[in-house]
């Protein structure tokens, strides 16, 4: 939680997202739409960056290392104790 500072000087613990929500509250037309366009562009490029880190490391364990690490998954990872439902 962070805090902001009202007029009357009063702290009133607000989250990031509600800190960001009043400031764009008090945004003309223009403005927000700048700040759409921004926010589809973080968006967008944490997407492209998701996806590269993918491509980047995609087939990195090929060959017997790629076929141990699948082994290991399938034999410790792969189970569900209904138990622990």
């Amino acid at each position: 939680m962070l805090a902001k500072r009202r007029k009357n000087r009063r702290v009133i613990a607000m989250s990031t997202l509600e800190i960001i929500v009043e400031e764009l509250k008090t945004l003309p037309p223009p403005k927000l739409e700048e700040a759409a366009d921004y926010i589809h562009h973080l968006r967008e490029t944490t997407r492209d960056e998701r996806l590269a880190a993918l491509e980047r490391t995609a087939g990195v364990w090929s060959g017997p290392d790629g076929e141990a690490i699948e082994r290991a998954i399938e034999e410790g990872c792969g189970r569900i104790d209904p138990r622990d439902w």
